[in-house]
C-alpha cells in the first residue's frame, strides 16, 4: 500500500527559480526513508508541502484517508497554561474520549440495561483495551524515560520550555499517538546520546512510515534503508542506507563522468570527419551533404551532461612539531554546579582522580547535555577554574579551541576585514584563504554577525588552520554543519597528526576518529582506552555482567584501583567507601570532600525517588494493593535516606574537626 505519493511537486520562492522542480515518487507503508542533500535543497519544504503547511505551485501530493501525519518541526500552539505533562497527555486524547463515553454508558446501565447500550460499552471497551488504554502510564513512562525528559521539565509550563525541550516534547508526542508517518526534520538535533540511541531502536520495531531529514550519519545508516537526494530541484533515488549513498552517489558520478567524455570524443570525431568532407566536397553535393549528416549526428552524441563535482575545501590544520610525552596532566580536579538555595544539592559534575595525556591521541568526550563536557574543556583551556586539583598543560603545547558557540571580535566586520584584522592577513592572501574555505567573490563582505552556525565554524576554523598548533580541542565540531561540510572537517581532521579532543554526539565522527572515550556521567567518570565501537560493547557486557567488566585502562598505580573499584558491585562499592574514610584513625579532607559528595549525590537521588512515590500514591488513591505497595516501597527508601544523613554528618563532622586543626 502507498502511504504517499508525490507527484509533479513544483516550488518556487523566487520567480524562475525551482527550488523543487517537477519532484516524484512514492513512499510505501512501512518504509523507512531519508531525505538528503545540501543546506537549502529543499527537503524541508517538501515535508512542509507533504504536511499542508506550505502549499505546492504545481502537483499533487496524496496520503490514504485515515492516515495521521505527523512532523516534528512543527510544534502546536498550545494554551498559556498548559505544562509539558499537558501535552504529553493530548497523545491520548481519543483514549479519554472514550473513557469519558464509557463512563457515560456505565451511570446509564445502573439505571437501563438495554441491548443496545451493552452493545455500545463492549465496543468501546474493546477500543480501548486494543488502543492501549489500560498502558497509558506504562507507555508514557517507556518513552519520556527513552528520550530522557525529567520529571521536573514536565512540570513546567510548555511555553517557558527552549525550543530544543519543546522539540524533545512534541517528539515524545508524537510517538505516543501512535502517528503513521512519522516526518522527522533534524530529530537528533536536541538529543543526547543514549536518547538518540533510543529513538534509532524504536524506529526499527516502529510499523509506521518515516521520512528522515538528518546530517547524522550514523542514524541514517542504523535507521533508513532508502534514500531520496534532493539536487537542483530534482530528486535522486538510491536503495540503501546512507553508507550504500555515498558508495553509490560516487559511482554514479564517475560512470556519468564517463559516458560524457566517451560523448564528448564521439563528438569530436564527428565534427572532424564533417570537417574533412566539407573541405573535399566542395562542388560536390553528395559529399556536402554527408558532411552536414554528420555535424548533425555529431550534435546529438552529447546526451549526458558534465556531472557537477560539489567544489571542496582544500585546506589542512598547520601542525607545530611536538617535542615530548607531556601534553595533558589532571589530578584531583572537582567541579560541582553550585544550588544558591541549598548547599546538600550542590550537583558534582566532574571528579577526576588523575589523567595523563601524551602525544598523538585521539580523545572523544561524551555524555549527556548538562555533564560537564563543556565544563571540562573550558577548565583544560584555562578559562574557568576548578573547585580542586589542577589541568596542566605540557610546556611545549600549543592549543587551538573550536568552542561550540562561536563568537568573533566585531561582529559588525566583514569576512574579509575579521581575518586582515583578527590575523594581520594582506587582503589578497586573506581573500585567497577565503576561497579555500568557500568564501568565494563578493561573500567575503558579509558580516560576520550575520553568518550561519555553519559559516561562523567554517570562518573560525580558518582562522585555527593558520596557527601552528599541537593540540586541537572542538566542542561539537559537527553541530552546525551539512553532510558535505562534515565529509570535508573530516578530511581536515584526518590529515592532523597531533593531539585531538574533542566533545561530539555525532557517533560518525566519535567512530571515525577515538581511540581514547572520556565518558561524563552525573560525577561519575571513565576512561576507556579503545574505539567507540569497542567502548560500546564493554558496558553493554557490563549492563549484561552486572557491572563486574574491568575498564580497560592503563595500569598506573592510580588506575589500578580505579579498575578495582569499578569491578565492584554497588553494595561492595559502599562498603569499601565507607571503610576507607571512617576505617582510618585520620580522614585526608580531600577524602572526606569526595565522600560528602558522593552521599550529597545519592541523597539527592534517594529524594527524588520518594517524590515519585508521592506522586504515584495520590495516582493510585482508590487502589489499596497498590498503596501497600508503595508505602513498602517509600519505608524502604526512607530507612536508606535516614542511614545516609547520618553518613553525611559523619563526615561533616570530621570534615569541621579537620578545619579546627588548622
Amino acid at each position: 500500500m502507498i502511504d504517499i505519493s508525490v507527484q509533479n511537486i513544483k516550488k518556487a520562492f523566487e520567480e524562475g527559480v525551482d527550488i523543487l522542480d517537477d519532484i516524484t515518487f512514492e513512499v510505501n507503508e512501512g518504509e523507512r526513508i531519508g531525505l538528503l542533500g545540501k543546506n537549502g535543497a529543499g527537503k524541508t519544504t517538501l515535508l512542509k508541502i507533504i504536511t499542508g503547511e506550505l502549499s505546492e505551485d504545481e502537483g499533487n501530493i496524496i496520503i490514504p484517508a485515515g492516515k495521521v501525519v505527523g512532523m516534528i518541526s512543527q510544534i502546536p500552539v498550545f494554551p498559556a497554561d498548559y505544562t509539558a505533562e499537558d501535552v504529553l497527555q493530548t497523545a491520548f486524547s481519543r483514549l479519554y474520549a472514550i473513557k469519558t463515553e464509557m463512563e457515560q454508558l456505565e451511570e446509564q446501565m445502573q439505571s437501563d440495561n438495554a441491548s443496545e447500550i451493552l452493545r455500545s460499552y463492549d465496543f468501546l471497551a474493546f477500543e480501548f483495551d486494543r488502543l492501549g488504554g489500560y498502558m497509558i502510564e506504562t507507555e508514557l513512562g517507556r518513552v519520556v524515560n527513552g528520550l530522557q525528559i525529567p520529571h521536573r521539565q514536565r512540570e513546567q509550563l510548555f511555553n517557558t520550555l527552549s525550543g530544543g525541550e519543546k522539540t524533545r516534547i512534541n517528539l515524545a508526542r508524537l510517538i505516543l499517538e501512535k502517528t503513521d508517518i512519522l516526518l522527522l526534520d533534524e530529530p537528533t538535533n536536541h538529543l543526547d546520546l543514549n536518547a538518540t540511541m533510543w529513538l534509532e531502536e524504536f524506529l526499527l520495531k516502529f510499523k509506521g512510515t518515516v521520512l528522515i531529514i538528518s546530517h547524522d550519519r550514523y542514524f541514517l545508516d542504523k535507521t533508513i534503508h532508502r534514500a531520496i537526494e534532493i539536487n537542483n530541484g530534482k530528486a535522486e533515488f538510491y536503495s540503501g542506507n546512507y553508507s550504500y549513498y555515498v558508495v553509490e552517489k560516487k559511482r554514479r558520478f564517475e560512470e556519468q563522468l564517463e559516458k560524457f567524455k566517451r560523448e564528448q570524443a564521439e563528438s569530436k570525431r564527428l565534427h572532424a570527419s564533417a570537417d574533412r568532407l566539407h573541405q573535399w566536397g566542395i562542388g560536390n553535393s553528395t559529399l556536402m551533404k554527408k558532411s552536414f549528416a554528420l555535424r548533425t549526428r555529431a550534435e546529438r552524441a552529447v546526451k549526458t551532461d558534465r556531472p557537477d563535482k560539489d567544489k571542496k575545501m582544500h585546506a589542512r590544520f598547520s601542525e607545530r612539531d611536538f617535542r615530548g610525552d607531556e601534553v595533558l596532566v589532571i589530578k584531583g580536579l572537582t567541579k560541582s554546579f553550585n544550588h544558591k538555595n541549598h548547599p546538600i544539592r550542590d550537583r558534582l559534575l566532574i571528579d577526576i582522580d588523575e589523567l595523563f595525556v601524551q602525544g598523538g591521541e585521539r580523545i572523544a568526550i561524551i555524555g549527556d547535555n548538562g555533564t560537564g563536557k563543556t565544563t571540562l574543556v573550558r577548565i583544560i583551556m584555562g578559562q574557568e577554574k576548578p573547585d580542586s586539583g589542577f589541568s596542566r598543560r605540557g610546556p611545549a603545547v600549543k592549543p587551538a579551541y573550536l568552542p561550540q558557540i562561536i563568537t568573533f571580535d566585531n561582529p559588525n566586520r566583514s569576512i574579509l576585514d575579521t581575518l586582515i584584522y583578527e590575523q594581520n592577513e594582506n587582503p589578497q592572501t586573506a581573500r585567497n584563504r577565503l576561497g579555500a574555505y568557500l568564501f568565494p567573490g563578493e561573500d567575503v563582505f558579509k558580516l560576520v554577525g550575520d553568518l550561519s552556525g555553519g559559516e561562523k565554524s567554517r570562518l573560525r576554523l580558518c582562522m585555527l588552520m593558520n596557527s601552528e598548533i599541537n593540540l586541537l580541542i572542538l566542542d561539537e565540531p559537527t553541530n552546525h554543519l551539512d553532510l558535505d561540510s562534515r565529509e570535508w572537517i573530516e578530511n581536515a581532521v584526518s590529515q592532523y597528526d597531533e593531539t585531538l579532543l574533542f566533545i561530539s554526539h555525532d557517533r560518525y565522527f566519535i567512530n571515525r576518529f577515538a581511540t581514547r572515550i572520556w565518558e561524563l556521567d552525573n560525577g561519575d567518570f571513565t576512561d576507556f582506552q579503545g574505539t567507540y565501537e569497542k567502548y560500546v560493547a564493554w558496558k553493554r557486557d557490563k549492563v549484561q555482567n552486572k557491572g563486574t567488566v574491568p575498564i580497560p585502562i592503563r595500569a598506573t598505580g592510580s588506575e589500578k584501583s580505579v579498575q578495582r573499584m569499578g569491578s565492584l558491585s554497588g553494595k561492595d562499592k559502599k562498603q569499601e567507601s565507607k571503610a576507607r574514610y571512617y576505617g582510618k584513625p585520620k580522614v585526608k579532607p580531600s577524602d572526606a570532600q569526595k565522600e560528602q559528595r558522593r552521599l550529597e549525590r545519592e541523597i539527592e537521588k534517594l529524594e527524588e525517588e520518594i517524590e515519585v512515590l508521592d506522586k504515584l500514591k495520590t495516582e493510585h488513591a482508590t487502589d489499596y494493593e497498590r498503596l501497600m505497595e508503595l508505602d513498602e516501597e517509600e519505608a524502604a527508601l526512607k530507612t536508606q535516606l535516614d542511614e545516609l544523613l547520618e553518613d553525611w554528618e559523619e563526615v561533616a563532622s570530621s570534615l569541621s574537626a579537620c578545619e579546627g586543626r588548622k
